[in-house]
């Protein structure tokens, strides 16, 4: 392990993972983009893209424990490195394996080759001027290298018909968002906003989206994250649970 990389334990301890010391690493997003992501019965074959060191994979491997497999994918070979490390030290490699490789890149899955796909994009578009001095942190949150045109047509792509997305993003592009997928046929079907505490509005959403699904669309109750002391809130906690 080198300086640059730290070895943390998240979820109380149940998963040990290596993962960049100044670029893109566990937080809020994570733990909240895990809990939402459910599965129909039967065997499902899950692609992450934009997975970073592997953690959203790493923990549905944990919490789906049959019939689940899901590859990860990021454009930084160097995260994919941590990636396929984090795997082996947690026994997880007959559940989830990491490549290197552009989501973009129309080649790199056959077509329809997946069950469910999970994303955390980048928030901001690259006219808010905000670049990191960290490539690998501007990549995670600048639409660098994937912006929402680019999920849409990913989830249109490597989607079996009535496969589903599960996605965590911005509330202030919640319109763009909700547009690009319709464009694409990747139906919103669950929506839940997510507030930093009583009083302030919605900073994030978690929306589940259903390729070539029927009208109708669940909001669900909003989710609190801090409660009036700052500390946070009991459902929240219980999202760190598996």
């Amino acid at each position: 392990m080198t300086e640059n990389v730290t070895c943390d334990e998240i979820l109380y301890g149940k998963l040990k993972l290596l993962q960049p010391q100044n670029g893109p690493r566990v937080n809020l997003d994570t733990i909240l983009l895990s809990s939402w992501v459910k599965l129909k019965s039967g065997h499902s074959r899950f692609l992450e893209a934009g997975c970073a060191s592997g953690a959203i994979s790493l923990i549905l491997a944990l919490k789906f424990t049959r019939n689940f497999h899901i590859t990860g994918l990021d454009i930084q070979s160097e995260l994919i490195t941590l990636a396929n490390e984090n795997a082996k030290i947690n026994s997880l490699t007959e559940r989830v394996n990491f490549i290197a490789g552009d989501l973009r890149d129309k080649n790199i899955f056959p077509r329809e080759s997946f069950d469910g796909l999970v994303i955390n994009p980048p928030y901001e578009a690259i006219s808010s001027g905000r670049m990191s001095v960290n490539p690998s942190r501007s990549t995670a949150r600048l639409e660098v290298s994937c912006n929402i045109n680019d999920v849409g047509e990913l989830a249109s792509r490597v989607l079996k018909s009535k496969g589903r997305l599960f996605a965590v993003f911005t509330s202030e592009r919640l319109d763009v968002f909700m547009s690009v997928m319709l464009q694409n046929k990747i139906i919103p079907k669950r929506l839940r906003l997510i507030y930093p505490n009583i009083n302030s509005s919605s900073g994030i959403f978690l929306i589940e989206c259903i390729k070539n699904g029927g009208e109708g669309l669940n909001v669900l109750p909003p989710l609190i994250v801090r409660d009036e002391r700052g500390d946070y809130t009991p459902e929240l906690l219980r999202m760190y649970e598996i």
